[in-house]
């Protein structure tokens, strides 16, 4: 039986971080997730540090965000916000986003569906893709 099905609890720590490779100063856990036998969405935790950030990018899953401490600036498109500790931010699949850390730690919950996901970084005049 398939652990969706039965239940389970487990302590966040118990989850190892992994760099993320295109940020700056973050790191990431896959607290549930298809390894789990999670059958429709992963659920991420993102931990951003002093002069942190993500460069503008694009996904091909959604993402639902939960942020539970810290400030930072997120684009979404053509929008810019300033988020902190119980905002909660949507970004649908393939629209453009990227964040720079205020307060750091910045650290938030990312759920997204449990689908193939192409992460493509917006290459900019004068940078390297």
């Amino acid at each position: 039986m398939s652990s969706f099905r039965r239940g389970f609890v487990r302590a966040a720590a118990a989850v190892e971080f992994t760099d993320v490779r295109a940020g700056t100063a973050t790191r990431t856990q896959v607290l549930l997730g298809p390894d789990d036998a999670m059958p429709h969405f992963a659920m991420r935790r993102f931990v951003m540090g002093a002069g942190g950030g993500m460069p503008r990018h694009t996904n091909t899953v959604e993402h639902e965000q939960f942020v539970l401490r810290g400030r930072a600036l997120i684009s979404v498109g053509d929008e810019r916000f300033e988020v902190g500790p119980d905002d909660v931010v949507f970004i649908p699949a393939g629209v453009a986003h990227d964040y720079t850390v205020l307060e750091a730690p910045f650290e938030f919950l990312c759920m997204v569906p449990n689908l193939p996901d192409r992460i493509e970084l917006e290459v900019t005049a004068g940078t390297a893709p």
